[in-house]
């Protein structure tokens, strides 16, 4: 993807497992990883060797990049970690550097305001990483009920099914068990499932309720003789969250090495994963961690046109991909990752059920995080806006509605959320508040 003489000049700012992940996606999308800022030296210099990036382009941090850097970029992913977005976004913004930012914008709504006001005022592109938009299943998807394939919308069912060890890995040892070190599971997790049912639908919810709680994870169920650590636990060997089993797994697997073992230790061997298990957050039983976000949660919206919807994230299931269930006047349609069911009322019996399979075998998420920097580059290179269907008014309407889910779910409350229309699209301008 070129810029006038040269492909798009792209910084990763945090070359954590989601920064390279953009970084590979940036260079299969035709653009150029010219920089990197990361304060570990080993995931810095990783990520840099691979994409070649020049010694006097490595930063340890995010400023330095800003300040000495800015004006050999065109884009700026952001992958720091999620109370980390605010300031890169906005200083990179104020040098007109164009921007991907990793899910959420910012944890708290004024944070995520400051973010938008310096997008607009700078004029820069902007896009949240919410790749299931720009899923091959999400777009035949969207095709099919755009065109009247089950008649009129009624309702959707979606289910973010997150897996238990990936839930253990992730939200009870790893960087999000805690909401004031990040943010809420349904922010960090699910925004872009919100946004999904969003963009399904075609509207945005006149009022929410939400139910959600930690259940299991936390230190009343551990399991007699249970201890603090995996490792000198005598409960391990038939725990279902286990960590040497899970990462000991990962060994010998570059991909599972890279995916989930970098998190843990990064020398995958078994002597550094048993050290890392013994003295590190991921070695730690999961009834005795310092998590306290919720382990399942059901968001149930009403849309204004009158469409219902309901979300549900749990921990407990099997690693699966996301499944979508809407139902029509005329039909239905379920989506299990990259295959569509779609059922039509009106025929015969024998011919009233199609199956579509989309993508390249690929994870729907995996190919919609590539389409989606494919199409940012797409944007910014030939200075088409339209290119990017997750824009900054997408990004904070989704992130408003979680906001909005969240207070549901601690006030008990049924929540009626207040839109207007503005130049730049629909946006919440009135405050949220309950039904009275």
């Amino acid at each position: 993807m070129s810029l006038g003489a040269g492909p798009v000049r792209v910084g990763i700012v945090g070359a954590g497992s989601r920064g390279r992940l953009h970084a590979r996606a940036v260079h299969r999308a035709g653009g150029r990883v010219v920089a990197v800022a990361e304060p570990h030296p080993g995931r810095r210099d990783r990520l840099a060797d691979t994409h070649d990036v020049p010694s006097d382009a490595r930063y340890a941090d995010w400023s330095d990049l800003a300040e000495r850097g800015a004006d050999r970029l065109d884009v700026v992913v952001v992958a720091t970690q999620d109370h980390d977005h605010a300031d890169p976004a906005v200083a990179f913004a104020e040098r007109g550097v164009h921007l991907i930012c990793e899910k959420p914008i910012a944890p708290e709504e004024p944070e995520a305001l400051r973010v938008v006001e310096a997008v607009r005022r700078a004029g820069v592109q902007f896009t949240i990483c919410h790749p299931l938009r720009y899923a091959p299943a999400t777009r035949a998807l969207v095709a099919a009920l755009r065109a009247g394939r089950i008649g009129d919308v009624v309702s959707v069912q979606h289910l973010e099914p997150v897996g238990a060890w990936h839930f253990a890995h992730s939200y009870v040892r790893g960087p999000w068990r805690r909401e004031d070190a990040a943010s809420s599971l349904l922010l960090a997790k699910c925004s872009h499932d919100i946004d999904l049912l969003t963009h399904l639908v075609d509207d945005r919810p006149a009022r929410l309720s939400s139910f959600g709680r930690l259940s299991h994870f936390r230190p009343d169920r551990r399991p007699a003789g249970a201890a603090a650590r995996c490792l000198d636990c005598a409960v391990e060997p038939t725990c279902p969250f286990s960590a040497p089993r899970l990462y000991r797994s990962c060994l010998g697997d570059p991909d599972w090495e890279e995916q989930l073992l970098s998190a843990v230790t990064e020398d995958p061997t078994p002597a550094a994963l048993d050290a890392a298990l013994r003295d590190g957050p991921y070695g730690r039983c999961v009834y005795a961690a310092d998590n306290d976000v919720v382990d399942h949660q059901v968001v149930a919206l009403e849309f204004a046109g009158g469409v219902s919807a309901t979300h549900t994230v749990t921990a407990f299931t099997e690693p699966a991909p996301r499944q979508t269930r809407v139902f029509g006047s005329h039909g239905a349609v379920e989506v299990d990752g990259s295959v569509l069911r779609f059922h039509d009322f009106r025929a015969h019996p024998e011919r009233r059920v199609e199956t579509m399979t989309t993508g390249d075998g690929r994870a729907p998420h995996q190919e919609g995080d590539e389409e989606l920097v494919r199409a940012f580059l797409h944007a910014v290179a030939h200075d088409d806006p339209d290119a990017n269907i997750t824009g900054l008014d997408e990004a904070l309407a989704s992130h408003r509605i979680v906001w909005a889910a969240e207070r549901a779910r601690h006030s008990g409350e049924t929540v009626r959320m207040a839109w207007d229309d503005d130049e730049d699209g629909a946006v919440p301008v009135a405050p949220i508040r309950a039904c009275g």
